[in-house]
């Protein structure tokens, strides 16, 4: 079989998330409009192809210190947020005008890390940006600056673009940065610095080539990136790491265009099933036997094929999901043990009489089980 490259993986991507670094977007205090009028048009081709984009952008808080004015240098944390609550309306405008000519309308997502770590954050992120993919919207993902602290001082928006590939089962993160991929040691004071093109495993050797950040405008060095590659492979994604300053970025890379390629561990939709399998259940729902032969099919567990509900738990928590004959497996609850029993036994259309608000159709769905 032929080793797959990073043009391939590209190629071959069915959802693919593009992580834009800030010294790519901005420079001198604005914004690079032909750039990003480039990158429009690279994305509405890997659009007409069929694929899935989502946008994990930075440079709020570059774009929003030059529209006020603010010194160079590094900024106190109030004053970085200040900057991104400026920067932030600016940047979701920029994107929303330069794909709005290539029929693509744009929403933009703000997060933090910490939303990603939070499990019933977690799943309202997924279902959004579930809900905008399948609208044919291309989300514009902005690191919560206004409000996040940990990632304004550490530079963590790669591990952020990493963490939304994972949510959204995407097969390919794409970085663009201001270096062309992972080297032996750091190319602009080394020479005899070797590049990689391809990444199988990430060993203790690999971690220990990452270096320091080599703009005074990004925040994210390679350690951030070769981290972000750790999260995004074990989830079953690829990532690319490429330079993205010239025009058309991802033509270039679809051209051949230098990259190192970390491959993925599996699949999204096997590493998922493995991290739900993984954790430990908070109770207990009881299903009928007609729900046993509709999961088997690969449907959802609708309301109406639960019997009784054990545990106390929340949405997001795991709980085991228990035939007549024994233990089927695990599942993400779309309920609280409260609302699940209130609801169990009950036909989806009666949901909202009962809870007092619309709520939704499966009590786990199909893509949050592993059995």
């Amino acid at each position: 079989m032929a080793t797959v490259s990073a043009a391939d993986a590209l190629a071959g991507a069915r959802r693919v998330v593009v992580k834009i670094g800030s010294a790519l977007l901005v420079e001198g205090g604005g914004l690079r409009a032909d750039w990003l009028r480039a990158l429009a048009v690279d994305v509405a081709a890997l659009r007409g192809r069929g694929a899935d984009v989502v946008i994990v952008s930075s440079g709020s808080i570059a774009l929003g210190r030059g529209v006020l004015g603010l010194p160079g240098g590094a900024l106190a944390l109030e004053q970085s947020q200040a900057a991104a609550a400026v920067g932030q309306i600016r940047l979701a405008r920029a994107y929303e005008e330069v794909l709005a000519p290539h029929g693509i309308a744009t929403g933009q997502v703000l997060l933090t890390l910490e939303d990603t770590h939070d499990r019933r954050r977690y799943l309202n992120s997924r279902a959004t940006l579930a809900t905008l993919l399948g609208l044919g919207v291309v989300p514009i993902v902005n690191e919560n600056d206004t409000i996040a602290t940990d990632e304004i001082r550490y530079g963590d928006n790669d591990r952020l673009g990493a963490q939304v590939a994972v949510t959204i089962g995407a097969d390919l993160l794409v970085l663009l940065s201001d270096v062309d991929g992972l080297y032996s040691g750091n190319p602009q004071t080394d020479p005899d610095a070797r590049h990689f093109e391809r990444v199988e495993t990430i060993t203790p050797d690999i971690e220990a080539m990452a270096g320091e950040p080599t703009s005074a405008m990004s925040k994210g060095g390679m350690k951030t990136k070769v981290m972000a590659a750790k999260t995004a492979v074990s989830g079953g994604c690829a990532m690319i790491i490429t330079a993205g300053a010239a025009l058309h970025p991802l033509r270039g890379l679809r051209e051949g265009a230098r990259a190192t390629l970390f491959v993925a561990q599996g699949d999204p939709r096997s590493a998922r099933k493995r991290w739900i399998a993984a954790m430990k259940p908070r109770g207990v729902v009881h299903v009928d036997a007609g729900a046993v032969r509709a999961l088997g099919q690969g449907k959802s567990l609708l309301p109406a094929g639960v019997t009784r509900v054990e545990g106390a738990f929340q949405r997001g928590d795991a709980v085991t999901i228990m035939g007549p004959e024994g233990a089927l497996g695990v599942g993400l609850a779309g309920y609280d043990s409260a609302e699940a029993a209130a609801i169990a036994g009950r036909q989806s259309r009666e949901i909202e009489a009962i809870l007092n608000y619309p709520g939704r159709v499966a009590l786990i769905h199909r893509d949050e089980m592993a059995l």
